[in-house]
């Protein structure tokens, strides 16, 4: 492949080992990014809702080990459950406002119960994510991702100011224009190996220029012990939870749902940003991911605290550091760990003055920004892209900072709609489903996957083709497309027993300019996309036979779009009316 199509910037592949120095310190750095929010989220939760300090105790005790537990899970990808790239979990912040209502009408116990119920949420989700295959666009995908620094970052900011009493007026800028400097110098400037440690030298640099201004608090890291458990215990679930549990279950569900959304998400973005080859989106990872998720907030609801969730951070650090094999994700998982059990390392972390942090998430999430804004662009972009992401994306800024009917929506859901990735992300799905219900009909036809199937095939695009209006040229076509599509499929069960040869449904439907042809059979093991670009590196006369079919659809069809699922394989293949034909009904 051509320097031009690779990203150079991958150092380590998910299946590659780097050195075990580099693995450690870029699970340094994902801890030290999100061990903060981790401590900061439940201890936020608990003192609004009410609860004691022994609770708390066992609360962060058990916040640090979950998410520990699950960022290996996720690495990992054991059978359906894990992505096997690096994704951080923590405490998911879109549950903050259920939380504390629990806790408030029930206590941890009934916290407990609703997290566990919740949880299967994202499970029966990982299940059947083939059924929501029309929301996970890139346009919702990246405007989704696009919403989680307008969210986060005006409240990051307002922490930049924050400082010990008797500190000057130019100790917290001084520090965050110092961190951001050494970031943005090495990530810009510096060779492959020293851009791999910017984050974690720019974080140590800052918090040297805090201590020297007077910033770090050293106190705090004394009086941490070195070696400690959790005063709190297990605070039980309520087998008999009550009104208050029927009363809050709809909304927890619903922020489930969101959440899934978003580990979705991060999912697909995270493989955008962890091959030096660009490959088409694995959405058997993304199952993996949505099923992990589900399994951390099962385990959250059994330890009776709040749940985790995929957290945003992860893609930006692993495109910053170049490194995305999953040894940094078993490296950061294990070390959440070993922490839970070491408060004195909490603190040294929860110990960095505030102007580090946020100059810190500045730069991470306005790389997140930057991948949100590709992914919908992606592919080109018209007017309904344009229209959906643009207004999906403001009403969550207006949504986020009370500029959109704030008293309606403080009493719609509990509050939820005042979460700009919640209001965004829903304006989103609704306009995408409004396209979708407003859509030409669909017209269908199933047959085994077999060459058996060609006349049934030809017969239904034939009759298809007569009612929008096409003649013989659009006909040819989409017998052609179709024909190498089949072929292609059927070359994925070689080797296959006969008695699980796979069954097709073949749905077609017209759009502006052509048809949509959507092919869905049951899951292969190579994917179209991948196969077709690969072809580009090769001359006509290097290709394999299986080949041979790839090649033609390649020129046939305008695009092809191939998601694969534990269940299914669908391949999505555009065909364009031929000029002469165009003018036609």
């Amino acid at each position: 492949m051509s320097a031009v199509q690779r990203g150079p910037g991958v150092r380590y592949e998910p299946d590659e080992n780097p050195p075990a120095g580099i693995a450690l310190g870029c699970g340094v750095q994902l801890v030290v990014l999100g061990l903060a929010s981790i401590v900061l989220i439940p201890t936020i939760v608990i003192r609004a809702g009410g609860g004691t300090d022994e609770y708390l105790s066992w609360a962060v005790f058990c916040a640090v080990t979950v998410s520990g537990v699950c960022t290996a899970l996720q690495a990992a990808r054991l059978g359906r459950v894990g992505a096997g790239h690096v994704l951080m979990m923590g405490p998911a912040g879109a549950f903050i406002g259920v939380s504390v209502s629990s806790l408030s009408e029930g206590g941890p116990a009934l916290l407990a119960t609703l997290v566990v119920a919740s949880s299967l949420v994202p499970i029966v989700i990982s299940l059947r994510l083939a059924l929501f295959r029309r929301l996970l666009t890139p346009t919702i995908v990246g405007t989704v991702n696009m919403l989680v620094p307008a969210t986060v970052l005006p409240v990051v900011f307002g922490r930049l100011t924050e400082g010990p009493p008797g500190a000057t007026a130019l100790s917290a800028p001084l520090t965050a224009v110092a961190t951001f400097v050494v970031i943005s110098a090495i990530s810009l400037k510096g060779g492959a190996t020293l851009r791999l440690w910017a984050p974690l030298v720019g974080v140590v640099a800052g918090s040297a220029v805090a201590g020297l201004l007077g910033l770090y608090d050293p106190g705090r890291v004394a009086g941490a012990p070195w070696i400690g458990l959790p005063r709190g215990t297990w605070p039980g679930v309520e087998l008999d939870p009550g009104p208050a549990f029927a009363a809050l279950l709809p909304a927890f569900a619903f922020v489930a749902v969101i959440g899934a959304i978003q580990t979705i998400t991060g999912a697909v973005a995270v493989q955008r940003v962890s091959w030096r080859r660009p490959r088409a989106v694995d959405y058997r990872a993304v199952e993996g991911a949505v099923a992990a998720d589900g399994i951390g907030k099962l385990l959250s609801g059994v330890a009776g605290i709040m749940p985790t969730q995929t957290v945003g951070f992860s893609v930006p650090t692993v495109e910053l550091t170049g490194v995305a094999a999953r040894a940094a994700g078993f490296a950061a998982g294990g070390l959440l760990i070993v922490l839970g059990f070491l408060p004195k390392l909490v603190a040294i972390v929860l110990a960095i003055p505030s102007p580090v942090a946020v100059a810190y998430l500045t730069v991470v999430l306005a790389m997140t920004f930057v991948r949100g804004m590709t992914e919908v662009v992606q592919g080109g972009i018209d007017h309904r892209k344009g229209l959906i992401a643009g207004v999906a994306f403001w009403v969550g800024v207006g949504c986020q900072n009370g500029l959109i009917f704030p008293e309606l929506l403080a009493e719609l859901a509990g509050g939820l709609l005042q979460n700009g990735i919640t209001a965004g992300g829903l304006v989103a799905i609704f306009m995408t489903l409004f396209i979708e219900a407003t859509a030409p009909r669909r017209h269908r036809v199933e047959a085994a996957l077999d060459l058996a199937a060609l006349p049934t095939i030809r017969d239904f695009l034939g009759t298809f083709a007569a009612r929008s209006g096409w003649g013989g040229k659009m006909i040819h076509r989409l017998d052609a497309a179709s024909e190498e599509t089949l072929l292609t499929l059927i070359g994925q069960d070689e080797g296959r027993e006969r008695r699980e040869r796979r069954r097709l449904m073949l749905q077609a439907r017209k759009e502006a300019g052509g048809a949509v042809l959507e092919f869905i059979a049951a899951a292969g093991e190579e994917n179209l996309q991948d196969r077709m670009g690969l072809l580009a590196d090769r001359p006509d006369d290097v290709l394999m036979e299986r080949e041979v079919s790839l090649r033609l659809l390649r020129h046939i069809a305008s695009s092809v779009r191939h998601q694969q699922f534990h269940d299914s394989d669908i391949v999505t293949v555009r065909v364009e009316v031929p000029e002469t034909e165009r003018g036609r009904r």
